[in-house]
């Protein structure tokens, strides 16, 4: 129904905001992860929705970007997480390293989110690895957290080269989830290499 929320942010809590536009304020379930990326309150937000409406409720739920909507909106057709559960995926996981643990087959990191067990995350994984694009991950590897694909200025050799450390930190007993974060925090450069890119993420996964 709404496509996005602009307006002044009037309330955050543990699991909500209020966004008020036109006059109105709006109720919206987020992650925790959102939670921590909101600007101070009386800051202007614009928030990506999805509406539920049921016979019993019509709620909202927000999203930073277009891209953490569509993977929210992937999970909730798995059969077993509910809107609920697909928001507390996403605040133990941002929507690239979700991709990367589903391409990975790494059910133990999906597992942490509360409430979801290994039986779901690997519901998840079996359900979801077609509809995941390797391509969409490696674009956001480059960009900070919140930041919206279209802007992706990684080439593709800078994503062949991410790739290949996060498949070495996984050979090295690192989780999908936790390789994913620490490259993206990688600089690259014209004289980076694959090892190069790992060592420094190594730094970060302590």
């Amino acid at each position: 129904m709404y496509a996005y929320l602009k307006g002044t942010l009037e309330e955050i809590t543990e699991d909500a905001i209020v966004v008020e536009a036109g006059n109105i304020g709006y109720n919206v379930k987020v992650s925790a992860t959102t939670v921590e990326l909101m600007p101070g309150i009386g800051s202007e937000v614009k928030i990506y929705t999805y509406t539920l409406v049921r016979e019993d409720t019509f709620s909202l739920y927000g999203f930073l970007t277009r891209d953490d909507l569509e993977i929210f909106k992937k999970l909730i057709t798995v059969n077993g997480i509910g809107p609920k559960g697909g928001l507390a995926i996403l605040s133990v996981m941002n929507a690239d390293a979700l991709r990367f643990a589903i391409m990975a087959g790494d059910a133990k990191s999906i597992a942490r989110a509360p409430g979801v067990g290994n039986k779901t995350a690997e519901r998840v994984i079996l359900d979801l690895r077609d509809k995941i694009s390797l391509e969409d991950t490696l674009q956001g590897l480059g960009q900070p957290a919140g930041a919206d694909k279209g802007n992706a200025g990684s080439t593709g050799t800078d994503n062949v080269m991410k790739k290949e450390a996060i498949e070495a930190l996984v050979a090295l007993g690192y989780s999908a989830s936790d390789a994913t974060t620490a490259v993206k925090k990688v600089a690259v450069s014209e004289d980076s290499t694959v090892e190069g890119i790992l060592k420094t993420a190594l730094k970060f996964m302590f």
